[in-house]
C-alpha cells in the first residue's frame, strides 16, 4: 500500500484514479456491461443519426 506525504496528495491520487480509470473504463451492469465511454459514444452516434 502506498504511503503519501499528506492528505492532499492522497486525495489527489485517489481522485485521479476514480475519475480517470475506475468510472470511465470499468464496465457497469447498469449500462448493459459497457464502459461509460462506450455508452457515451453510442449515445452521441445515435443523436447524430437522428
Amino acid at each position: 500500500m502506498p504511503v503519501f506525504e499528506n492528505y492532499e496528495t492522497a486525495a489527489a491520487v485517489l481522485f485521479e484514479y476514480v475519475h480517470a480509470f475506475y468510472n470511465r473504463k470499468r464496465i457497469h451492469s447498469s449500462l448493459g456491461y459497457q464502459t461509460p465511454l462506450q455508452v457515451e459514444i453510442a449515445t452521441l452516434t445515435s443523436q447524430m443519426a437522428a
